[in-house]
């Protein structure tokens, strides 16, 4: 075992199953673009998978051997000089057909794979032909996403603000964050009261880009009222906003949780909604009830393409038939049925 990666993504790696090109690759995007080690991980699994089967689609190990278990730490330049788009197109066929995945699953492993060999290429021109420049990824469809309605959002407000203990407030104020600023997870539990600049809040999204999120009136009271009750003493994180029962800084799981009890008590589904669906569903109230344009949104929300934003412009059914009945002919009548 050894120590591989650097900064946050430090980790105890088997050396059978890596090899130094697809480290350094990781080092790479961790230092210069940032990236986060939850995506930096899911670029490792990814590569080491694409790899391990090669290995096993050259024949280079006993057929009966697990896939998982195919170390690749013999993986050297002159191998990855050898791999042809052909062989990406094999990848993701074994991945369609062996492992059931689904288009976004196997777009993500395009990405993975086309990412290294731009980098081996581009920045450290260590080959002179880019196999996968012609990859093609799988076609998504696009769905709707799943949120939920003003009275629904509303309720699920009500259920935390009729909720008396010791951790009302601040269990009051993280749902109002979620439904008024759509935030992710990672974002609401990274915030700092630093990070609180009067009616800002400065938020650290993907790939540590920062963005600038303007506080309504209901954030700042709700973050006001929070205050006055969140504990000071004995905190082992004592700049985190959210502080849990034990004094830590709120983890992913603890708010999940949290967030689960509130959607239930609110008489809604909780295998529907989750934290994300929150963030889905300030986003299209926003662009529903604020008429907030594409371009606005996409800044609120830290998306980096206007493209990931665009889901966010569907109209529901009820929207459908009020644009029909809205139609200046709509009161036109047959002189027949008059």
């Amino acid at each position: 075992m050894n120590f591989l990666g650097s900064g946050n993504l430090k980790k105890s790696i088997n050396l059978k199953y890596t090899f130094d090109l697809l480290e350094q690759y990781l080092t790479y995007i961790e230092a210069i673009r940032g990236s986060a080690p939850s995506t930096i991980n899911e670029y490792r699994y990814d590569l080491r998978m694409f790899f391990r089967f090669l290995k096993q689609h050259r024949h280079l190990v006993d057929s009966d051997t697990k896939l998982n278990q195919i170390p690749i730490d013999d993986v050297n330049l002159a191998f990855i000089r050898q791999i042809t788009l052909a062989e990406c197109y094999s990848f993701l066929s074994y991945l369609t057909r062996e492992r059931k995945a689904s288009a976004s699953n196997r777009s993500r492993k395009v990405a993975s794979i086309k990412g290294f060999f731009k980098y081996l290429k581009g920045k450290a021109g260590l080959i002179e032909t880019d196999p996968t420049v012609e990859l093609e990824a799988p076609r998504q469809s696009k769905k709707l996403p799943i949120y939920l309605e003003l009275h629904e959002a509303k309720a699920l407000l009500d259920a935390a603000d009729n909720t008396e203990n010791q951790f009302s407030e601040r269990d009051y104020c993280i749902l109002t964050l979620f439904l008024n600023c759509g935030l992710r997870l990672a974002e609401l539990c990274q915030i700092n009261l630093s990070d609180i600049r009067g009616e800002t809040l400065r938020v650290v999204g993907k790939g540590n880009k920062e963005r600038t999120v303007y506080l309504n009136a209901a954030c700042i009271e709700a973050i006001e009222q929070y205050l006055l009750v969140r504990p000071q003493k004995k905190l082992k994180d004592p700049e985190a906003l959210f502080i849990s029962r034990q004094g830590n800084r709120m983890s992913h799981t603890t708010v999940q949780w949290t967030i689960k009890k509130y959607i239930k008590l609110a008489g809604l589904d909780p295998q529907r909604y989750s934290t994300h669906k929150l963030r889905h569903t300030a986003a299209t109230l926003m662009h529903k009830y604020g008429q907030v344009d594409i371009r606005k949104l996409q800044l609120i929300l830290g998306h980096e393409h206007v493209a990931t934003t665009e889901i966010y412009t569907h109209v529901d059914q009820a929207d459908l038939h009020t644009a029909v009945e809205s139609n200046p002919l709509a009161s036109e009548r047959s002189k027949y049925n008059s």
